[in-house]
């Protein structure tokens, strides 16, 4: 379970606020990645906080309603849509989603949290936290707000785009998703650059009519 550990480190060496920043849906097909950051109080304790990943959806909303209505915590979302990842990459995408989740806090940190790699996006003094979701208190709570916001907007995609199911997979590449995609093709808000919607773009083509090498080369003379 995360504890405050890496917070209560980064306050021993100097920091006055620490933030904790992670970010939901680096691997689907369809729809935005989306970040947040959080800061939280320095005395914070709750009985079911986690990696997002390892609570139902119904424990993310509960903690969700919690974290956000909390007027002792500090929170902020970026979103980078897909426009964006098509325009740059998806770790890139990722990053500026990061950034602007940072950026959009109140109470701007000293010292930020991050799940798994560094982020080269945000200059402030930051630790990188392999499985920092399941760590640290600060990223636990990013990761439920980040994870509760994007699949929030992927229900209201579904909506718009009922034929691939995106309100079950959230966007992510599962048999149905897939199915649907070679039924239907892409939509607007799928991943073009990602390699099964791509597939699906340009499938390889045999074109039955077109003369062999001899015949073309025939019919030239």
């Amino acid at each position: 379970m995360p504890t405050l550990r890496y917070e209560k480190q980064a306050y021993e060496n100097g920091a006055r606020v620490v933030a904790g920043v992670d970010e939901a849906g680096r691997g689907p097909l369809a729809g935005p990645v989306v970040a947040a950051a959080a800061i939280l109080p320095r005395d914070f304790r709750h009985r079911t906080l986690n990696d997002s990943k390892q609570l139902s959806e119904k424990q993310r909303e509960e903690i969700y309603a919690e974290l956000t209505s909390n007027p002792n915590i500090v929170w902020a979302v970026g979103i980078s849509s897909v426009e964006i990842i098509e325009q740059y990459n998806i770790l890139r995408a990722t990053e500026r989603a990061m950034y602007l989740a940072v950026l959009g806090l109140s109470a701007p940190p000293d010292h930020v949290l991050v799940d798994g790699r560094r982020c080269r996006a945000i200059p402030t003094k930051q630790t990188a936290i392999l499985k920092g979701d399941s760590k640290s208190y600060s990223i636990a709570a990013a990761s439920v707000i980040a994870k509760v916001t994007r699949d929030r907007m992927m229900l209201e995609l579904d909506r718009q785009y009922p034929q691939y199911g995106f309100a079950e997979h959230k966007g992510y590449g599962t048999p149905d998703h897939l199915a649907a995609l070679a039924a239907f093709g892409p939509c607007p808000v799928h991943r073009r650059t990602f390699a099964p919607v791509r597939n699906v773009l340009a499938p390889v083509q045999l074109d039955f009519f077109a003369p062999t090498r001899p015949a073309a080369q025939a019919l030239q003379r």
